[in-house]
Formats: structure tokens, C-alpha cells, sequence
């Protein structure tokens, strides 16, 4: 189908946009349908404000985005970790529709057929539609035309099953971003009707206002923490308690779990590097003299013989000289060629020609109320075989036909570029890998490790004795994908939510490593123990103590001089300190300081103030009120703004907050 393949041929338009509308197209059929199962907990991956998400659904909506993305990357090949970003993106947009619904339900509230017709399809789309580049035209404009050609392009009767399959694809990849509109406009109208009842007052403006105008000129003296030596601060366990009690809501958590862990490297042994370099011995000769070089190549190297033409550029750099010397002939063979992890030998296929290295092409119109759709450069590897061969095969304005799987296309050449050298090579690449027997002898020391060192104390003093690195994990979540740069390690992370601490993992294969861990703490509390925010409440009791030591040694000093001279420390300047800012001249943040500058006397000494980085005497000069009247309507309108930006970011996080929700992924990942 054209339309789709236009996608295709764009590529990539602000994928932003995607992990901002997780589709509804999917919920309205999946998340609202009736269960033909037994209605069990762990059928379901969650619960958002009663409603039951069953797993069949989540694993559709994944689906559903994971194709979005694919046509709108050109991609197919997503590693884990963007798997693992698709599967968070659906939930958070489970979150925000049903979170977000409710709200609106309570108040009478919605997004009407009508409401999203005319934002869809209307004169003036909302900008998702207009940002989709399938319904750009050729000065790179969104073109109301071309968006109804395409929905028309919808309703066609499709002629066999394959062209059938391509109309419901963009049938699906329209109501995604349909419904995305849908999503976007419920949150712009909640949070409208929030920022109307939420705004700046009149107070607000003269303290706004003020914080500008008042502005005073400081002369300071700093005598900063770590000057103080720590031998001579003494912390106790209530001094800890009491500040982590006055900040304990800052150490909510969920239950979660820190392990550690060591690897068995599964690299190849000298036994695979010798059956390897045997291997590519004897296939030496056929390779220097057969007639049928692809299934030579393509039955035992790494690299298939497709008969590319390579250029200077883009020929393998070990090869360079043996293709483009003077002494280049075809069906010459290099040596054998060892680099460490790979043997490899080239045989010259064809060489002493010129090629285009690129060529503009546009694909013409094959059903009626279509366009042309100039498609760009490509080079002959961006393009399938079948259409690389005849174009690079063709003058500028010839055209031609080809079937590329969505049935004939015709293709036009509007421009090539100049033809340089190339040759055809034929690489036979054996990449040295762990054969099945040095898998089995790897992990057999691995699980001899994971047998008799049980305990953590073993585990430990076996992992030291055989100097073998322990990795930490710290705070694993529940649905916690990957274990740092492990791959494949989401196995591990389900076993230590199963496991009891103090317990070591069994052997786990992770990439090109295997892994044994041992779960070194359970936490299931609500906030963090003392023990895990140790160091923080530490140096804040050590900057308090510190803070009292500092301001005893300032007893009896009256002036700045005076403190400049016992702590042997320079008298500072800062200019135009004001409320509107916490900064505090080079010093950085230290809104204690302002505060107290501002709300001084003319030409007045402080007394010692503790701050962020150590304690101050200031000094207040040329105090003003800058020039300027207030004009409340005028600061109301600018404070407003600012709560305009930031609203509904914090309206969103706080109704999820508030939110009844069940979060049963870690069961189904």
C-alpha cells in the first residue's frame, strides 16, 4: 500500500510524541471488553482506580506501540532495553487514561465524538496530526489534501489478502494517533479548568514584585564546614534520629531489593580458536576457486555474499589495498587474516568499473488521487536488493517497476551521483565464539560456585580467594527490568523478590556471562531504614555540629574585620542580593543568607548564620528599592504563566499519587 510504505520511507518524526500518547485505540476494545477468563489477582497485571487491566490486554497494548514505533523508525530490530521503555511507556499511559478519566468523570467532564472529529480531521488539526510527516507535501507542509487521501485510502476494498493486511495496519496506526489526541486533549482540558481555579493573588503580585525591587549590597565573612577537623565533632545516634525523623517523608520507598553478584565470562577457549583457524584452512581453497561463491560464503561466514559493490569508502579497511591497488585482478585471494577474535580471507569477485555511489529516487503514483512522493538519497545498502539493482542499473529520468512486497511499484530516478571505482568482494569471516563444550565447562565452574558457597560469608570469601570482582544492585524494584548493563538479567531480579536474604542465585545466563548472586537485603518497609541514609543524616549532623562549633569560636566578634582576621579568611562582596533568587554571590545556594541580608538594617552586622556550605557574619550596604511601580494585573498575568508551565505537570503527579492503583507487572515480566 503506498501510503503506508510513505511512512516507512520517512522514518523517524518525533518519537517523543509516541512515549507522550500511549493509545486508547487499544483500551477502548481490550480494557473495556469482558473477561472470558476466571476473574483470578494474578491474571491481571494491575488495578488503576478499579479497573482491571488483564494481561492479555497489556501484552496488546504493547504490541500496538511496539508497531507504531516500527513504522514510525523503520526499524524491527528493538534490543531489550527498548522493550523494556515500550512496556513502562504503556503502563504510565494506562495510568494517565484511567487516573485521568476519573477525575474527569467526577466533575462531568469529556472528550466528545464530535470534539475529536473536528480536532482530527477538521480545517485545523491539533498539532499531532499536523506533525505526522505522511501528510506533509513537497514543501515539507502539513497538507490537509493528503490526510483525506489518506483516510480515504482507508476505505479501499482490499483486491488479496496481503494488500488487506497492509490497509488494517494503517488502519490501527491511525486510530493510535487518533486517540492519542483523544488522551491529550482530556489532560489540556483538566488542567485548564485547574489553572482557572489556581492563580496568582494580589499578594502574591506584591511579594513577587518585591522580591525584585528590594535589593541590598553584602560584605561577608565565610568559614566553610570542612575547616573544622572531624575529630573534634562527636555525633550521637539521636542526633541522626532526629534528623531523619524531621525528614523521614523524604525516604518513602517501595519494597525493594539489593543484591550482589559475580560473573563467569563465556569467552572461547583455545580449543575454539584452533577448530576455528582449521576450520578456515580448509575452506581455502574452495573458496579461491569455485564458480559458486555465494553458497560457499553464505553456508560458513559470518558475512553473506550479496554481490554489493564496494567502494573506497566503504570496503572493509583490511581489504582497502588488496581491492583498489594497481594490482587488483579479479579472483585474486588475500591470506588468512587474524585479528584477535575473527579470521577472515577476501576474494576480488569483479573489479576495474565505475558506479553512481547514490541515487534520487520517487515513487510514482499507482492509484488514482494519489501524489508522487519524492523519497530522497539512498545509497544501494539503504535500498532492498530488488529495487538497488535496477536503479543503480538506471540513467537519470528513467523509470521502473518492481514488486518490493506491497505489490508493483514504479520508481523514477531523478538524479544519480558521479560514478567512482567499485568492486565486488566476497569476505569469508569466521568470528571465534564458546562452543557448546566450553558453555558446559564454564558453567560448570559457575554452578560449582553457586553449590558450595551458599552463605553470604562464602560467597564473599570464595569470590575474594578466587580474586573475582562483587558487583552491587542497589533499590530493585519489582518491575525493575535490567540489573545495571546486564542483559537479560530481568530473571534475576524475579528471583530476588522470591528469594529469603543472606540467599545465593543459581547459575544465570546473562549475554555472553554467566552470573551468580547472592540477595544482601530485603526491604518491605514504607520508608528506608536509618542504616540506608546513614551517610546523608551523617553529614548533616556533621554540618549542624560543626555549625554550633564555628559559631561558639565567633562568640564576642562584632566586626567583619575581626572575624577576617581570626578565621584568617578574606572579606567578601556580593552585589544586589534580592528574594528572587537563592543564590548567594560565588557561593551558590544559600537562601538562609539572602533572606537575612534582605531583612537587616542599613550598615548592620549579623550575627553568625548557618548556611549550606558554612557559617557567615554579613554586612548590609546601599539597601534600595529599585525604580518602579507595582502593577498588579500586570505581575498576577506573569505569575499565572509561570503556574500555566508547571500546573499541570504537578496536578498529573498528584492525582496518580492519590490514585488507587495495583501494580502487578513484576508477575508478567
Amino acid at each position: 500500500m503506498a501510503t503506508l510504505q510513505n511512512i516507512r520511507n520517512h522514518g523517524a518524526i518525533l518519537l517523543i510524541v509516541v512515549g507522550v500518547a500511549m493509545l486508547a485505540f487499544i483500551l477502548g476494545d481490550f480494557l473495556n471488553s469482558g473477561s472470558s477468563f476466571i476473574s483470578h489477582n494474578r491474571e491481571y497485571v494491575g488495578v488503576i482506580e478499579g479497573n482491571k487491566i488483564h494481561y492479555t490486554q497489556y501484552e496488546e497494548a504493547q504490541k500496538q506501540l511496539t508497531e507504531v514505533y516500527k513504522i514510525e523508525s523503520g526499524r524491527s530490530d528493538f534490543d531489550e532495553d527498548m522493550n523494556a521503555q515500550i512496556r513502562n511507556q504503556v503502563w504510565q499511559m494506562l495510568m494517565l487514561d484511567y487516573t485521568l478519566q476519573a477525575q474527569m468523570k467526577a466533575i462531568g467532564m469529556d472528550v466528545t465524538a464530535e470534539e475529536l472529529s473536528q480536532l482530527c480531521i477538521g480545517d485545523q488539526p491539533h498539532p499531532i496530526i499536523r506533525n505526522l510527516r505522511v501528510f506533509y507535501d513537497e514543501t515539507g507542509q502539513f497538507n490537509r489534501d493528503n490526510l483525506v487521501r489518506f483516510l480515504q485510502s482507508l476505505q479501499v476494498e482490499a483486491e488479496n489478502a496481503e494488500q488487506a493486511a497492509n490497509i488494517e495496519q494503517a488502519k490501527n496506526y491511525w486510530l493510535y494517533w487518533e486517540n492519542a489526541v483523544r488522551l491529550t486533549q482530556m489532560q489540556d482540558k483538566y488542567t485548564y479548568l485547574l489553572q482557572q481555579l489556581v492563580g496568582a493573588n494580589p499578594l502574591d503580585a506584591k511579594y513577587a514584585f518585591d522580591a525584585r525591587q528590594n535589593k541590598v549590597d553584602v560584605d561577608y565573612v565565610m568559614q566553610p564546614y570542612h575547616s573544622v577537623a572531624d575529630s573534634l565533632i562527636k555525633i550521637t545516634e539521636g542526633d541522626l534520629r532526629k534528623i531523619y525523623d524531621s525528614r523521614k517523608a523524604l525516604y518513602k520507598q517501595e519494597p525493594n531489593r539489593s543484591l550482589e553478584y559475580v560473573t563467569f565470562a563465556i569467552a572461547p577457549s583455545q580449543d575454539d580458536f584452533q577448530k576455528a583457524e582449521e576450520l578456515m584452512k580448509s575452506l581455502q581453497e574452495d573458496f579461491a576457486t569455485v564458480e559458486d561463491i555465494t553458497t560457499v560464503v553464505n553456508i560458513h561466514s559470518d558475512v553473506a555474499y550479496d554481490g554489493r559493490n564496494y567502494s573506497e569508502s566503504t570496503v572493509p579497511e583490511m581489504f582497502k589495498v588488496f581491492a583498489f591497488s594497481k594490482k587488483a585482478k579479479k579472483d585474486n585471494v588475500t591470506d588468512i587474516i587474524f585479528d584477535g577474535s575473527a579470521y577472515r580471507m577476501a576474494r576480488l569477485m569483479d573489479c576495474g568499473y565505475s558506479m553512481p555511489d547514490s541515487v534520487e529516487l520517487r515513487m510514482i503514483a499507482t492509484q488514482e488521487g494519489q501524489e508522487d512522493a519524492d523519497l530522497g538519497w539512498f545509497t544501494e545498502t539503504e535500498l532492498p536488493a530488488i529495487i538497488a539493482e535496477k536503479a543503480f542499473a538506471s540513467k537519470r529520468g528513467a523509470q521502473f517497476t518492481v514488486n518490493a512486497g506491497m505489490g508493483d511499484q514504479t520508481f523514477e530516478v531523478l538524479e544519480v551521483s558521479k560514478a567512482t571505482p567499485k568492486v565486488k568482494l566476497a569476505i569469508m569471516e569466521l568470528n571465534v565464539a564458546a562452543s557448546s563444550k566450553t558453555y558446559a565447562q564454564i558453567y560448570a565452574k559457575a554452578r560449582e560456585f553457586a553449590v558450595n558457597n551458599s552463605t553470604t560469608e562464602a560467597f564473599k570469601q570464595a569470590a575474594k580467594e578466587n580474586n573475582m570482582t562483587i558487583y552491587p544492585a542497589y533499590n530493585l524494584s519489582a518491575t525493575t527490568d535490567k540489573i545495571g548493563q546486564l542483559p537479560g538479567s530481568r530473571t534475576i531480579v524475579r528471583w530476588a523478590f522470591e528469594a529469603q536474604e543472606g540467599q545465593v542465585s543459581d547459575v544465570y545466563e546473562c549475554g555472553n556471562q554467566y552470573v551468580v548472586a547472592m540477595l544482601s537485603e530485603v526491604n518491605e518497609d514504607e520508608y528506608q531504614p536509618m542504616a540506608n541514609v546513614r551517610g546523608e543524616l551523617m553529614l548533616m549532623a556533621m554540618n549542624n555540629k560543626k555549625a554550633e562549633y564555628i559559631i561558639s569560636e565567633m562568640n564576642g566578634i562584632k566586626t567583619l574585620e575581626e572575624a577576617s582576621s581570626k578565621f584568617n579568611t578574606p572579606i567578601q562582596h556580593v552585589e544586589d542580593v534580592a528574594l528572587d533568587t537563592y543564590r548567594f554571590g560565588n557561593a551558590g545556594a544559600e537562601p538562609a543568607i539572602v533572606g537575612n541580608a534582605i531583612a537587616m538594617q542599613e550598615n548592620t552586622v549579623s550575627a553568625p548564620i548557618q548556611g549550606n556550605m558554612g557559617v557567615y557574619m554579613i554586612k548590609t550596604s546601599n539597601k534600595m528599592v529599585a525604580e518602579g511601580e507595582l502593577n498588579v494585573e500586570q505581575e498576577t498575568q506573569q505569575l499565572n504563566m509561570r503556574y500555566a508551565y508547571s500546573l499541570p505537570y504537578m496536578a498529573i503527579n498528584i492525582i496518580q499519587a492519590e490514585s488507587e492503583v495495583e501494580d502487578n507487572r513484576a508477575n508478567f515480566q
